[in-house]
Formats: structure tokens, C-alpha cells, sequence
């Protein structure tokens, strides 16, 4: 965001790559185009201090793989590290059960070990995502007020508000790989997409993980979506909605989705999973 209002910006990153828990797929266009206009990324560097000025700048001192260095610089931001804001407010002298980073430890209903204490969102446990706190906010007031309700969801959806956003739900192919899976992968740019065209926001891709499943392996089973585009965080949606509904990739294909729009790419993807995509080529 700082960099599009015209301020220079240097990205310091402890591990090998920024958004290190991603698939590397997805970060690859975001790297890209923060490059492009004008991010510097300084990955696997340690940040070691920032010591202000006497004409208020600061000089942070970074050790990098190919030795120390200084940066100038006007601002430093430091988004890293995160933990509970669980001590101090009586837990203990409750009894409520933490786990060892602090986490009060609920069970599905999101009540903990202490009858009527019940906890939701970042203090819960990961992932740190408004939406699961949210939900979780609706679970334990419904528990509390008697009906029944469960912390059951299959699909946890993720957005990362870069530019161009990420969104992502389920299994990563990688995920899916190691776990043995059978799977197959399709996957659609959004440069073959008229409406991306439309809107000159053409960098990234859909791409759809589905497993083979049935007794001739002729189903796919939609077990992750990955989404680096325009609109990412609003497409990742019906990915959310065809996890949660145990859908196969021929369900999205099958599905009717207006044009010109950006959601076509999620059914395009689908389709390119089982070799039926008509605005790519398919394997």
C-alpha cells in the first residue's frame, strides 16, 4: 500500500521467502509485481535494531546472507509474532486450561475446561482469522443459549490483501502430494480471461486440487482451491462453498457462471482439472 502512494519500501524477511506458509505458486505474481513497482525484498535477513537519528530517521542494522548492512529509512513497521493476550486477567486462579503458548484450550462448542468460560477467535487457537472468530463468536452464544452448535466447519478460508490479492481454502497441492493423495491439479490464468482483460488486472491464476476418488477413480472431489488474481478474496467463496458441500470439480464445471466475469476462471479451473476447459488448452 505504501508503495503505491510512492514510498519507498524495503521488505525485510527472516525466512527463505515472504508469505513463506503459502504455495509458492500463489506468491510468485505477488513478488513479481511488488518488484515492479519498486519493493525491495531482503529475504532469510534477520532485522537487528533501528536507532533513531538526531534528524529523526532511523538506521536499521539488518544481517543478511552476505554480511551486515544499514538501511535508512523514515518508518519502520514490525509485523511479526504473535501470541495470546491470556496473562494477567485471572485464568489461573481459575483454572482454565492453556495450552503452551497460551491458548485457552476449547473444545467444539468453544467452552473450556471451567464450566461457563468460554473463549473464541485469536486466543483460541490458530488460524488468526476474523471470520473464525466471528463463527466461533456465533457458536459459544448459541451454545450458551441452549441450541446446538459445533465448531464443524470443513473449509477455512484465507485471504491475503496484497496486490494482486491471495485467497485460499483447503489443501495445498503440495499438502495433498504428501499426504499421498491421487490427485489432479487444473488451473486457469486470469490473462485468459476476458473480464480481467477488461479491467487490465490479468496477472495470476486459479488454480483447483481435486482427488480422484469412486471405484474407477472417475470423481473428483474438490479438496483445495488457490487463488492469486484480481478479486481473489471474493472469489474464494464458492471455493468455501463447494468444500463445505463435499463437491467434485464437475459440479463447478457444470454450473453455469455469467460472462464476462472473473468468477468463470473458478469454473474454468475446474474444468481444466478433468481436461474440459475451453478458453486454455487443456493436457
Amino acid at each position: 500500500m505504501y508503495s503505491k502512494l510512492g514510498v519507498e519500501v524495503t521488505i525485510v524477511e527472516f525466512m527463505p521467502s515472504v508469505l513463506a506458509t503459502m504455495d509458492a505458486d500463489l506468491v510468485a505474481p505477488v513478488v513479481k509485481a511488488m518488484t515492479k513497482g519498486g519493493v525491495k525484498f531482503l529475504t532469510g535477513t534477520k532485522a537487528k535494531s533501528a536507532v533513531k537519528q538526531p534528524d529523526g530517521s532511523l538506521k536499521v542494522t539488518v544481517e543478511t546472507p552476505e554480511g551486515v548492512k544499514e538501511i535508512a529509512a523514515d518508518v519502520c513497521l514490525v509485523a511479526v509474532g504473535m501470541k495470546p493476550n491470556s496473562e494477567n486477567i485471572g485464568l489461573d486462579q481459575a483454572g482454565v486450561s492453556l495450552d503452551k503458548k497460551g491458548h485457552l484450550i476449547i473444545d467444539e462448542e468453544c467452552r473450556t475446561n471451567v464450566k461457563g468460560v468460554y473463549a473464541i477467535g485469536d486466543v483460541s487457537g490458530v488460524p488468526y482469522l476474523a471470520h473464525k472468530a466471528s463463527k466461533e463468536g456465533e457458536i459459544a452464544a448459541e451454545v450458551i443459549a441452549g441450541h446446538k452448535a459445533a465448531r464443524d466447519w470443513r473449509a477455512m478460508p484465507a485471504a491475503t490483501f496484497t496486490h494482486p490479492e491471495i485467497a485460499n481454502v483447503g489443501l495445498s497441492e503440495k499438502e495433498a502430494r504428501d499426504k499421498g493423495l491421487d490427485i489432479t491439479v487444473g488451473k486457469f490464468p486470469f490473462a485468459a480471461s476476458g473480464r480481467a482483460m477488461a479491467v487490465s488486472e490479468t496477472d495470476g491464476f486459479v488454480k483447483v486440487i481435486a482427488e480422484r476418488v469412486g471405484k474407477d477413480k472417475k470423481d473428483h472431489k474438490v479438496i483445495g482451491v488457490h487463488i492469486v488474481g484480481p478479486e481473489a478474496s471474493d472469489l474464494i467463496s464458492e471455493a468455501a462453498l463447494a468444500l463445505e458441500m463435499d463437491a467434485y470439480v464437475e459440479d463447478i464445471g457444470l454450473t453455469i457462471h455469467p460472462h464476462p466475469t472473473l468468477g468463470e476462471t473458478v469454473m474454468e479451473a475446474a474444468k481444466h482439472a478433468i481436461g474440459e476447459a475451453i478458453h486454455i488448452m487443456n493436457r
